[in-house]
Order: C-alpha cells, then sequence, then structure tokens
C-alpha cells in the first residue's frame, strides 16, 4: 500500500535535482521526498548528499540501468508517486525497464521520463532511433489503467540550443545555424522551469492520464539569430543547415548521436508547439525565454555559466 504523501525521484542530475528542489520547497511536513542514486565512489557525490540532507530528503541506492527488472519494481513499490529523470545515457532498453517496474509494483502515479519532444508526432523510425523506445513507453501506459500516467513534454532544454558540440549556436565566434530552414522552430524550457512545473503537475489531483507541454519558448532560427545578434550587441554569420545535408552526413556516420538530433530537429515535426496551449501559459506562470537566457548567460553576465 502506497502513502499517498510519498515520492521518489529517479535521478538527481541536472534535471532530477531541479524537480527534487522544486517538490522540496513545497513539501509539508506529512509527506515524503526520495531521491534513487546510482551507488558512487566520486567524491563529488558527498556535496549532492549534503545538499539532499539539507532539503530534508532521504536518499536510497540501485542502479535502475543494470539492475534487473524485478530489483528496479522492488525499488519503486510503496511509492505514490514516481517521477524518472533519468534520460538516454542510461542505456538503450532503461526507459521500457522502468516504466515496466513502476506497473509490476503497483505505483499509483508514474511520471516516466519523456521530458522532450512530441514523439507521437515524430512517429517510428525518425533518425533518433531512440525515440522508438520513448514510443513503446507510452504504448505500455496506454494499454493499462492502473497506474495513472502524466508526460511533461518541454522541447529542448534551452541550454542544449547553445551547446557548441550541437553546433546551432557558437556564442564565442557568433554563429548561428539554422537545423532545416530559418522558419523551422523548436520549442524550449530551461530544466529550473520544467523543475517548477513537474512539481506543480506532481501536487495536482490526477483525475486522468495524460500529457502536459511546456514552454519556455518556441522560436524560429531565423528569430534566434536575431536575438543573439542582439545579445552580442553585432552582426552573427548565419548559415543554414538543411535536412538533405543532415541525412547524408547521418548515413556517413550512423552512430553518431549528435547527428541524430540535428536530423530529428531539422526536420520540424514534433519539436514546437504553441507558447499559448502550455500549462505554464494557461496559468500565467512566468518562463525564462531565449532573449532572457541569452541576457543571464553571456560572458561578464552575473549569471554566467
Amino acid at each position: 500500500m502506497a502513502d499517498n504523501d510519498s515520492t521518489l525521484v529517479i535521478g538527481a542530475g541536472e534535471l532530477g535535482l531541479a524537480v527534487i528542489q522544486s517538490l522540496a520547497a513545497t513539501k509539508t511536513s506529512s509527506s515524503s521526498l526520495t531521491a534513487l542514486l546510482r551507488p558512487s565512489q566520486n567524491p563529488n557525490r558527498q556535496q549532492l548528499l549534503s545538499q539532499l540532507e539539507s532539503l530534508d530528503v532521504r536518499v536510497v541506492y540501485g542502479d535502475v540501468a543494470a539492475d534487473s527488472a524485478e530489483a528496479v519494481s522492488s525499488l519503486l513499490r510503496g511509492y505514490a508517486t514516481v517521477i524518472s529523470c533519468i534520460g538516454f545515457s542510461a542505456g538503450r532498453g532503461t526507459q521500457i525497464k522502468i516504466a515496466r517496474a513502476a506497473l509490476t509494483a503497483g505505483v499509483p502515479r508514474y511520471i516516466p521520463w519523456q521530458f522532450g519532444v512530441d514523439y507521437d508526432v515524430i512517429g517510428r523510425g525518425s533518425p533518433q532511433d531512440l525515440f522508438d523506445e520513448q514510443l513503446d513507453v507510452r504504448d505500455l501506459l496506454r494499454g493499462q489503467t492502473q497506474t495513472l500516467w502524466k508526460i511533461v513534454s518541454t522541447g529542448m532544454f534551452t541550454s542544449f540550443l547553445f551547446e557548441k558540440e550541437f553546433g546551432v549556436v557558437d556564442l564565442e565566434e557568433g554563429v548561428c545555424r539554422a537545423l532545416g530552414s530559418w522558419d523551422t522552430a523548436v520549442t524550449v524550457t530551461r530544466p529550473e522551469d520544467i523543475g517548477r512545473l513537474t512539481a506543480m503537475v506532481v501536487q495536482e489531483k490526477w483525475e486522468s492520464s495524460g500529457v502536459v507541454y511546456t514552454a519556455g519558448d518556441t522560436i524560429t532560427y531565423r528569430a534566434l539569430a536575431d536575438a543573439v545578434e542582439k545579445a552580442l550587441g553585432k552582426e552573427i554569420s548565419r548559415d543554414v543547415w538543411t535536412v538533405e545535408k543532415l541525412k547524408e552526413e547521418l548515413r556517413d556516420e550512423p552512430e553518431n548521436g549528435m547527428k541524430k538530433y540535428r536530423a530529428v530537429f531539422a526536420l520540424g515535426n514534433g519539436v514546437s508547439w504553441p507558447i499559448e496551449g502550455s500549462y505554464n501559459h494557461r496559468r500565467g506562470i512566468p518562463m525564462e525565454d531565449v532573449e532572457s537566457w541569452l541576457q543571464g548567460h553571456l560572458p561578464g553576465s552575473t549569471r554566467d555559466t
């Protein structure tokens, strides 16, 4: 029997910690919050453990990627709400394993790792083959009625748009590249805002399952380039990486994960949605858009990281 006020967050990386912090900020004396971490001898782990302790977050250990499905199920059993913040880096098969474990454990409410694009719209067989497993998870959850579930679709993490390795924006070099075309759009939300909104979803009364859409910003690559120019105060170099070019590059390196992502986002399907229909917009919740993110992360700003 699950404690109605118990929540387990799987993982405490960038997103997991943001979710934990938001949940801890609104936790009541009768509720409990637990983080499931992978065993680690990393000396930096102590800082995280101290932070979780200060938030009154209990810690349990297990490896959802390496452990058996039965072992993972036992780790999840007894919690009223389970939130998976373990992403694709955990390896193939992990997402469906955790979802099955949640159902086997009889978890009343489950939020899977689907913090990203609209996999239903993208469909199977996309350039990023990891996305097919996300559809397997959705099929599994939709095929049962025992566990209520919420999928939080956030678009791309805002910071990822500016990762030099991703190749879209290079702030140091003053370059912006459009994926697909300048009119292709992308929805982005920063992890801190995802954490806040996910905590709000958890605190609501769930009467049904479904998909929740967030949007810190929905922006075309043309508008993105304009925002970068405004933030830098100078003209930047602009280039278009067409769908054909990106697919050709992927054929040359079929296992290159970054090239898989570029090709998916260039196609433009399921990677953006109107801000007006988002969870945050309907509730009047202020979010950080791309322009605000740039102001806070340019060299010399107080929030520069």
